[in-house]
């Protein structure tokens, strides 16, 4: 018996060293529990090893994030938009949506596309200068929304997010409609708009002094002696 178990080693011994390189650590078991096959992350075409498997061709490879997860960002903003609305009801939180700040900053580049943003999605009731007389009130015939540079002129950034999250009276929410980042966005026009066209926080450029202009110097005219000329002479 000894000496069938060492013919069959000395048998697969020699078929090795026949089909196998000199480089070759040999034959292997169960090669894929540390040579793993190589799979797409989010595109599983069942394939190993050049083989396709049926019973992989539906499965997928990495999982999807679950509902509600937040995104790793670097910059503070971005991560402050990135984090769940913490106020949940529309009506009873409105007066503490007071306490919210804008996680943005305010730039010419955000309000100006905010000024974009509002100009198709909220003229048509709060008008071009936000003096509720847009065309479905000045056409439909609706009651008008409050002026935004008078009754809402001390209105905060935290309860227009809050309606425009959640709706409030007539407006219904635009939550499906807007980004949160597209929300700030258009709450910087706004805030414009209470301030007679220009942001409280941007710098406005004043009116040049025109004592401090230097005066324009016409140039002398040139005199020419008669006899000077050279068709005198």
């Amino acid at each position: 018996m000894s000496r069938t178990i060492a013919l069959a080693v000395l048998v697969i011994a020699l078929i090795s060293s026949c089909t196998k390189s000199e480089d070759s650590a040999g034959y292997e078991y169960t090669p894929d529990m540390y040579r793993s096959p190589a799979i797409e992350a989010y595109v599983d075409y069942g394939i190993i090893k050049d083989y396709q498997v049926d019973s992989l061709t539906e499965t997928q490879s990495a999982r999807l994030p679950v509902t509600g997860t937040i995104p790793f960002v670097a910059d503070s903003a971005s991560a402050a938009i990135a984090m769940p609305y913490a106020l949940k009801d529309p009506i009873k939180d409105y007066e503490a949506s007071d306490s919210v700040k804008s996680p943005i900053a305010v730039t010419k580049e955000n309000i100006d596309e905010g000024a974009r943003i509002y100009s198709f999605m909220c003229v048509h009731c709060h008008g071009e200068k936000g003096k509720g007389d847009g065309a479905v009130v000045e056409k439909g015939g609706h009651a008008p929304p409050s002026a935004y540079d008078v009754a809402l002129k001390d209105l905060s950034v935290g309860k227009m997010f809050h309606t425009l999250t959640y709706g409030k009276g007539m407006m219904g929410s635009h939550a499906s409609q807007l980004s949160k980042m597209e929300r700030w966005q258009v709450i910087q026009h706004v805030q414009a708009l209470q301030n007679g066209g220009a942001h409280p926080d941007m710098e406005v450029e004043t009116n040049v002094d025109s004592t401090q202009v230097d005066p324009v110097v016409e140039p002398a005219e040139t005199l020419v002696e008669p006899g000077n000329n050279e068709e005198g002479h």
